[in-house]
């Protein structure tokens, strides 16, 4: 293969991908049983975000990273989520308009009900056992490698299968169904593969990270912190879809899960990549206060109205003097959650700042030259830990000619 026709193949497959998605978009169209047209932000803004977010970061990887296989994974997913869109939609069309070859419609419907499996099992096993090299830990772990794949396929296979109504259109079954009692035993071993592949996955990256140092421990930072926003959400938007909405609970999880082949790429692209420590600081700070201000506002409307109850009919001033309330806590919340991670998490960077405040306040009052380099070299010592410390100093603060 040409290395012009490689170039060129990442970009084609998100074009491709974009094709499909246009495709299902125009079928959509003249269906009758337009689901899009009823819920434009729904899944095909999904579909749309994960098609154009897993392409562009595959496609930036494998253009500069070819032997890395996670920029191919990603496009993968991409391509996938364009097949998705189209199946679903054909699907649909069929059921609505009963034209068309009939086989073609029902394995439409069987892969679009198996079409969330490339682009969230794919980063939920080999991103992790792969990154961010894109090679195994060792060969001890290809076993776990093996049964994400075998899972994966399986799962497939089973899904084709199976007999009985399609989940996401009832109306049809699988062409290739099989009447056996042997599907449900494969599809619990293929559900145990898949479960083997995850969780043998995540410990792989666990053991890289504590066998990493500088630049890997860093990039697996990355990663590490947008899995760990992608699992609260996820399971934030669960525990209250009947409160925030489907709208708003799908969207968490989608901006979520999107959060990781953004954080892939800046990891293995090397882009900002030491501001990983920054990153987190600011998440686990803005995360504590959002919350923090989140319940010190709803405990103090309860107990206001309960208050005003005898004084007031309405809750308008219960719920002003909360707003009010939870912004003067803003700034001193803050300050005294930063505080709080600095000093837990960031240790390093708590102590070095306090050497610094200390030297700058012994500075103001010193006078003596020597007494300021002796410490300058001290602090610099203490809070950057160089190999060596060296200090040039004009010849005429000496009073030397």
């Amino acid at each position: 293969m040409s290395g012009r026709l490689v170039r060129a193949l990442p970009w084609t497959l998100v074009a491709l991908a974009v094709a499909l998605i246009l495709t299902a978009e125009i079928l959509a169209l003249v269906s009758e049983s337009n689901d899009a047209r009823n819920d434009p932000f729904g899944f095909n803004v999904f579909i749309w975000a994960i098609a154009l977010v897993f392409g562009a970061t595959g496609s930036l990887i494998a253009a500069r990273q070819r032997g890395n296989p996670i920029g191919w994974l990603f496009l993968v997913a991409a391509v996938s989520a364009g097949l998705a869109s189209l199946s679903g939609t054909y699907a649909d069309f069929y059921v609505a308009e009963r034209t068309g070859p009939p086989l073609l419609g029902k394995m439409a419907a069987t892969y679009g009900d198996l079409s969330w499996m490339p682009f969230i099992l794919l980063p939920a096993t080999f991103l992790l056992a792969l990154f961010p090299d894109g090679r195994l830990l060792s060969r001890r772990w290809r076993p776990v490698a093996w049964c994400a794949a075998i899972g994966m396929g399986g799962g497939f296979v089973v899904g084709f299968l199976k007999p009985g109504p399609i989940a996401d259109h009832p109306q049809l079954s699988s062409p290739f169904a099989v009447d056996s009692p042997l599907i449900s035993p494969l599809e619990g071993l293929t559900l145990l593969m898949i479960a083997i592949g995850m969780v043998g996955s995540s410990a792989s990256l666990i053991v890289r990270f504590r066998r990493s140092r500088s630049e890997e421990r860093q990039q697996i930072k990355w990663l590490a912190l947008a899995g760990a926003i992608a699992v609260v959400t996820i399971v934030v938007g669960v525990s209250t879809y009947d409160i925030l909405g489907e709208r708003v609970a799908d969207g968490m999880i989608m901006l979520s899960i999107l959060g990781l082949p953004v954080a892939a790429g800046i990891a293995i692209l090397k882009y900002r990549l030491y501001d990983i420590d920054v990153v987190i600081n600011r998440t686990i700070v803005y995360g504590a206060l959002t919350a923090m201000l989140a319940l010190v506002y709803l405990v103090s409307v309860l107990l206001l109205q309960l208050v005003l109850e005898s004084f007031t009919q309405g809750s308008g001033l219960a719920v002003a003097a909360s707003t009010l309330a939870t912004a003067a806590l803003v700034r001193p919340a803050r300050a005294r959650i930063q505080a709080v991670v600095d000093r837990r998490f960031f240790r390093k960077k708590y102590d070095a700042a306090q050497t610094l405040e200390r030297f700058g306040a012994r500075l103001r009052d010193e006078v003596d030259l020597d007494t300021v380099e002796s410490d300058l070299r001290a602090v610099v010592a203490e809070t950057m830990q160089p190999a060596h410390v060296s200090l040039w100093t004009p010849a005429t603060a000496r009073g030397d000619r």
